[in-house]
């Protein structure tokens, strides 16, 4: 195999062809930067009303124009090549430097020479200034620039991507404050702190357990956050989100224009992949709405990375050699099963299915094939041993068990049903009368039918120009995996769900690509798209019936399809009458270029309305009361949370008595309040463990869900509490033994309450409402 730059160059695609330079190239240059100002001026006003300091807007730009994007594009580019222009290569460049991100993350880690860590990306840089054949890479020798018009669409594209962060932002308060913060953020704000320990990691909130997680996207954090300073929290709950989603709008589009060679399918996929929703996003409890949401930081991380992947992976089917390009796949690979363990099965799936397409038709291409897929699994194998946690090891088989979180199952055959993994089939399926299976198959075809603007390319493994590529039986396997994970297995979470998440990127670039194969002219696609943003003018929003039932539910369904059925015969026969009075003929085989084009269209302009309307509601009313008061935490609680952050040691040890979400509670414990960790930064004798390995895995015993488990270690549980309720000093002083505490957090808010003992034993350093923070002497 010839390992040779020039061999690593992908062939030009069918776009401008090099101009030379004349009068206008700056006048041309200052038009091709227009756009992009629009998505970084909303950006830049989205953070400043949100509590987001000019000072650390700055230094976040800075770290990943500097630290990201720069270092990455230049190791690709020497890698793989440039693509002839700059917003395709600081895509893909981007991408790749957030493993150069993590290489230099995991070092610092593992020698403890985090302070080190700003200087790894100069160093990178460094290395392409004074190696003078690397120093060509800081320019496109031989530039192929994308129309104006493929900005415009991505530029907007990325606007959108703003808005839907935007209400999200005024909802979330960056602390102190006294807010609701969804478990979930807590639990990821409290890995970041975690990652810039030294290794071996720990679980924050069960001090000396080995932390198994797939906690890479909080790593890229923890690295941005020690280069530049900002605290955590603002980086996580605000700066972090676009940035990261720009590259996947990128990569994506870039990909979108690789499959198809149109640049105007290319701009389409990366909105599509990224802002496009199913068809009734409105329906209750839709599993697979969207890709992108700030509750799963890690599935949001997951998808430039494996875009990237991709990428390699479709140049080796068309039979490209990958020459330096082979250095990328293994760390690619393993980031992506560090970053979400849901990523790569999908993969391997498609890769197996391609594999199988070129073993009957072109044998040459199946060793390196081969080399890649085994490169792919052996990360895969090594995520699963290195990152995959409890939750993880207690997937199962259960078909249909993901149509409990979907309220019209929920509501009418699940009503009585307990989320158990041991079942053949949730028990609301095995029990159904004949008319519950005929509505299960309706809400599945529904389903189906919902997620159109994802599945409609899995239509071009059988279609003439298409049915012999590897490359569309790659993403149609991808596709394939992920919706039947999603709907075989069984996690009490709907974890399971992450599989079809973790594709829905790529089912749209592939239904992109089968509308960009069946036109030659882009005027159905705008008809169609123009008939498709109009689409949520006519078709009512579906809603809870005010009495769930088969019947109600079937009407609210399906009477949107219906209607949006009777549309598209509408506006088809329009079409076709308007094409006849000027043409004289009928133009029946623009139709279904049409109605794909609608579809696409409609999944992304449901989105653009409804964060529009977000927005706006944002922006002109005050926020709406919180769903679960009973769970906020109060400003003085945050406050003393990060006074420990600001005043102890990085490796102090906190003992502390809030364990349960809410923290007024009576009964159950809902082991899931991680907010000690996730502000005071610093790892606890035991807060909450709702989301540890041992709780996880006893889900379901004693009828319990597995945040409702009692602690994992009782007599460690049983001395932290006498400390505060008993204040005797030799069980402070077995603690400190035991497990090194060096700080109390006390919150008197605490059913059990806080013994007024405790000051005698530990001296008072901070005091907030409820919460006192003691130091152990």
């Amino acid at each position: 195999m010839s390992m040779t730059l020039e061999a690593a160059v992908p062939p030009s695609l069918p776009v401008d062809p090099p101009r030379p330079p004349d009068r206008g190239d700056l006048r041309r240059a200052s038009l091709a930067l227009l756009p992009w100002v629009l998505p970084l001026a909303a950006l830049v006003l989205a953070w400043s009303s949100t509590d987001v300091g000019w000072s650390a807007m700055a230094r976040y730009l800075a770290y990943f124009l500097v630290g990201v994007a720069v270092p990455g594009t230049l190791t690709y580019r020497a890698l793989r090549g440039s693509r002839g222009n700059l917003p395709e290569d600081l895509g893909l460049g981007s991408a790749a430097g957030l493993v150069i991100v993590l290489t230099g993350w995991a070092l610092a880690a593992a020698t403890g020479l985090q302070a080190l860590l700003p200087v790894w990306p100069l160093l990178v840089i460094a290395v392409f200034v004074a190696v003078p054949r690397l120093r060509r890479h800081w320019r496109i020798t031989d530039p192929r620039p994308l129309p104006v018009r493929w900005s415009w669409m991505v530029a907007a594209t990325l606007v959108v991507v703003v808005l839907m962060n935007y209400p999200g932002w005024t909802r979330v308060p960056l602390p102190p404050a006294t807010a609701y913060y969804y478990q979930d953020v807590l639990y990821h704000l409290s890995l970041v702190h975690e990652m810039t320990r030294t290794m071996p990691f720990e679980v924050p909130q069960l001090a000396g357990d080995p932390l198994r997680y797939h906690f890479l996207a909080n790593a890229d954090m923890a690295t941005a956050s020690m280069v530049t300073g900002i605290a955590p929290a603002t980086i996580l709950l605000r700066l972090w989100i676009v940035p990261i989603t720009v590259v996947s709008v990128l990569v994506t589009a870039t990909l979108g224009r690789e499959l198809s060679g149109k640049w105007w399918a290319g701009a389409l996929a990366g909105a599509a992949a990224i802002v496009g929703l199913p068809l009734a996003l409105s329906a209750p409890g839709i599993p697979g709405s969207g890709p992108i949401g700030p509750n799963s930081p890690s599935q949001t991380y997951a998808f430039p990375l494996l875009a990237l992947l991709l990428i390699l992976a479709v140049d080796l089917l068309r039979g490209r050699r990958l020459g330096y390009g082979w250095v990328l796949v293994l760390p690619v690979a393993l980031a992506c099963a560090g970053a979400k363990s849901s990523t790569l099965p999908p993969v391997v799936a498609g890769l197996v299915l391609a594999g199988l397409v070129v073993l009957v038709t072109d044998r040459a291409r199946l060793r390196p094939l081969l080399v890649f897929l085994s490169l792919v699994l052996a990360a895969m194998l090594a995520g699963i041993k290195i990152f995959a946690g409890g939750g993880a090891g207690i997937l199962a088989v259960q078909p249909l068990s993901l149509m409990w979180f979907f309220a019209p199952y929920r509501t009418t055959l699940g009503a009585e049903e307990v989320i158990d993994g041991t079942r053949l089939l949730p028990s609301g399926i095995e029990n159904a009368t004949a008319t519950g299976l005929v509505f299960l198959t309706a809400l599945f075809v529904w389903w189906l039918l919902a997620q159109a603007p994802r599945l409609l390319g899995v239509l071009s493994v059988g279609a003439a120009r298409t049915r012999r590529d590897p490359v569309a039986w790659l993403f149609a396997g991808v596709t394939a995996a992920g919706v039947g994970a999603a709907w075989l297995f069984w996690h009490p979470s709907a974890s399971q769900g992450y599989f079809f998440a973790t594709v829905i990127p790529f089912a749209a670039v592939l239904s992109v690509w089968y509308l960009a194969e069946h036109t030659t002219s882009v005027r159905p696609v705008i008809a169609g798209f123009v008939a498709g943003a109009a689409w949520f003018l006519v078709v009512p929003d579906p809603a809870v019936p005010g009495q769930p039932s088969f019947s109600s539910w079937s009407w609210t369904l399906w009477l949107p399809m219906l209607a949006s059925a009777v549309a598209a015969v509408v506006a088809a026969t329009i079409g076709l009458l308007v094409w006849r009075a000027r043409t004289g003929r009928l133009a029946w085989r623009a139709l279904p270029v049409a109605l794909a084009a609608a579809v696409l269209g409609a999944g992304i302009t449901l989105n653009v309305d409804q964060q529009t309307r977000s927005t706006v509601e944002a922006l002109t009313e005050p926020p709406p009361p919180v769903e679960t008061p009973q769970r906020i935490v109060t400003r003085d609680e945050t406050a003393a949370a990060l006074w420990i952050d600001r005043h102890a040691g990085d490796d102090d040890i906190v003992a502390t008595n809030v364990h349960c979400n809410p923290i007024t509670y009576k009964a159950s414990c809902d082991s899931r309040a991680f907010w000690v960790t996730a502000l005071g930064g610093r790892r606890t004798v035991v807060e909450s463990w709702g989301y540890t390995d041992q709780a996880v895995a006893q889900d379901g015993v004693n009828g319990l869900r597995y945040a409702l488990q009692p602690a994992p270690y009782p007599e460690r549980f049983a001395l932290n509490e006498r400390v505060f309720t008993k204040a005797n000093p030799s069980d402070l002083a077995e603690l400190k033994r035991r497990y090194g505490v060096r700080w109390l957090l006390a919150d008197r808010r605490v059913p059990k309450g806080v013994s007024a003992r405790l000051a005698r034993i530990a001296p008072v350093r901070y005091t907030a409402g409820p919460v006192t923070v003691h130091e152990v002497p």
